[in-house]
């Protein structure tokens, strides 16, 4: 073997060494390359439930936007999303356009009906999915790739009961509630079982959200003074409204999907005094957290942040929080990030944020996290 060969063999040798060391240094598809980790979300952008999809996609964005800018050699993010219009099969086309945009993980989708069309098609893809607001229990309930941010709606409807039991002990108790949503009446079944006492029950459906008149006799009729509303802002602003005209002036209680409300355009914010609601966040909050994040989010949209707004916010740091630990470079595929994403996300892993501090999750994809009570008075959000 001539000089020239051997010379050759070596520089061969330690290429080869430098590409496997650059390859092995963390595990991805393509072994380094590209550091931009590519995030997606899905929710109302438009439509009824646009306050939502647009306060998520406004939290997600600041959170990688305070990211990229606080490690700037490190890993980055990117993010996109798309509109669904609350509705179920745009969701479902929403997240195939995130597919082909080469989006590695989900953040979304944002409400529950859509949540549960797309989960299904995130666990056939294995997309690692965190969700900040879609709390209906089939939405993770068969998916060990579906995570929630927000409080289930099972934990949402026994909070709410234990609540209105310390709390009103003596009230006459009714509830409206959307019999065709699953937010809504997953949340009143849970409710109604562990409150254990008589609740003069109305219902509506989606297609006749608009007109609560007879519901509200109903409630009225029957002495009710306290009035629970696990349903959306955008029905609970009719009822408000309805029965103001009505001179009947229970006790409201709602829940997450109540938040929002105060942002209605042409919405009279004086018919909400006095609204009670569980939520994880409000952005009148004297806690160090909330308020850097409450400042943060009006100098750069000018607006006040609602929960929506906090739990995307939280979705992004958490999950950038655990893919730190999983080993992955960001050039991995899709289904590696969701296999490795899982094991983080049900093993010690613990994140805190605006919403709750050290929140971990378990097998079933759900949160642990202590809720808050908030009253609307002279248009702001106290904590109870």
């Amino acid at each position: 073997m001539n000089s020239i060969v051997k010379k050759l063999i070596v520089v061969c040798l330690a290429v080869a060494m430098t590409v496997c060391f650059a390859a092995c240094g963390k595990k991805g598809s393509e072994g380094g390359g590209d550091q931009t980790l590519k995030l997606g979300g899905i929710g109302p952008i438009t439509g009824p439930a646009a306050l939502y999809g647009n306060a998520v996609d406004k939290g997600a964005q600041l959170a990688v936007e305070e990211i990229n800018k606080a490690n700037p050699d490190g890993l980055q993010l990117s993010w996109e999303m798309q509109d669904d219009e609350h509705d179920a099969e745009k969701s479902v086309n929403a997240y195939n356009k995130l597919l082909e945009d080469n989006v590695q993980i989900l953040i979304g989708s944002v409400t529950s009906t859509p949540g549960a069309a797309v989960a299904a098609e995130a666990d056939a893809n294995r997309t690692f999915a965190l969700t900040p607001s879609a709390s209906a229990p089939d939405v993770t309930e068969g998916h060990d790739n579906m995570f929630q941010l927000c409080f289930s709606d099972p934990n949402q409807g026994i909070a709410s009961a234990q609540y209105v039991k310390d709390n009103f002990a003596d009230a006459k108790v009714g509830v409206i509630y959307n019999n065709s949503d699953n937010y809504s009446s997953g949340i009143f079944n849970k409710f109604k079982a562990e409150y254990g006492k008589k609740i003069e029950e109305t219902t509506f459906t989606t297609d006749s959200a608009t007109d609560f008149t007879a519901q509200l006799n109903t409630l009225k009729n029957a002495n009710v003074d306290l009035v629970f509303l696990p349903i959306y802002y955008t029905e609970a602003s009719i009822i408000l409204g309805q029965a103001k005209k009505m001179d009947y002036a229970p006790k409201f209680f709602g829940c997450d999907g109540m938040d929002g409300i105060l942002d209605i355009e042409g919405f009279d914010t004086s018919l909400a005094e006095g609204l009670m609601l569980l939520t994880p966040f409000t952005p009148y909050s004297e806690d160090e957290v909330s308020k850097k994040f409450t400042d943060a989010y009006k100098e750069k949209y000018d607006e006040t942040p609602i929960q929506f707004a906090a739990d995307a916010y939280d979705c992004v740091y958490a999950v950038y929080d655990a893919f730190g630990k999983t080993g992955l470079d960001a050039s991995a595929s899709m289904e590696d990030i969701c296999e490795e994403m899982i094991k983080v996300f049900t093993g010690d892993f613990t994140a805190s944020g605006v919403t709750a501090e050290e929140m971990k999750w378990n097998e079933n994809g759900e949160v642990e996290k202590t809720p808050k009570v908030c009253e609307i008075k002279d248009g702001k959000y106290i904590e109870k």
